[in-house]
């Protein structure tokens, strides 16, 4: 059940702590947020966005590739930002940790570099889907760029029966675009140009893409 205008990672607040292992375990985690690291290509004094931060892990390996940066993190779920603190401690990279929701960015306008986000867009509805990539356009400064890594169409139907999971959790309604492939279509009808998908990985639980656009205006 949502509480508070968002849904728990997976679903249940009871399964926040299980998030890290079942990730790494089922999506390869580790090889697709280096290459959508790789893919953004962090630079000194760029300030970044790590929308749906979740436990932190790609917003330290961000900060861990490029230390000059200013990264910042953004999640709804507290008991998630909690762990990020934790785990950026740990990891002893400073990191800048914002609860709000993603339809509502708490950022001036043109104020990221970048903005990244992994196994996020499918938890939205689908009109919160394209309030998030305006706030996304609003808040990137021109020449900016976004970068994703979630569910996207299946490479072929093995991977769509595997993707059944997810939706039958996450629900069919938030993830139809995703299966349909259609991220690059609603970035581009939020003002983004130049969407693609760049690469995509087979996993356990079905096809994960990744994605970028500009914003050139």
């Amino acid at each position: 059940m949502a509480r508070d205008g968002y849904l728990p990672a997976l679903r249940f607040p009871a399964l926040t702590r299980l998030y890290d292992p079942v990730v790494g375990l089922t999506s390869r985690e580790r090889r697709f947020k280096e290459l959508l690291v790789d893919q953004a290509a962090p630079e000194a004094g760029q300030r970044i966005l790590d929308l749906g931060c979740g436990t932190g892990t790609l917003a330290i390996q961000v900060k861990q590739r490029q230390p000059d940066a200013d990264v910042v993190g953004l999640d709804a779920d507290p008991a998630m930002l909690s762990q990020a603190r934790e785990k950026a401690g740990r990891a002893g990279v400073e990191l800048t940790l914002t609860e709000g929701m993603s339809n509502e960015l708490p950022f001036e306008d043109g104020s990221f570099d970048r903005v990244l986000s992994t196994l996020f867009f499918h938890h939205l509805d689908p009109e919160p889907k394209r309030q998030t990539v305006r706030e996304i356009a609003r808040v990137l400064r021109k020449g900016g760029e976004l970068h994703v890594a979630d569910w996207g169409r299946p490479s072929d139907p093995v991977m769509a029966v595997a993707f059944l999971g997810i939706r039958l959790l996450d629900g069919f309604e938030n993830t139809a675009e995703n299966a349909r492939g259609e991220l690059p279509a609603i970035f581009e009808e939020a003002g983004l140009e130049r969407a693609e998908q760049t690469d995509r990985l087979r996993t356990v639980l079905g096809t994960l893409a990744l994605y970028r656009a500009e914003h050139t205006s």
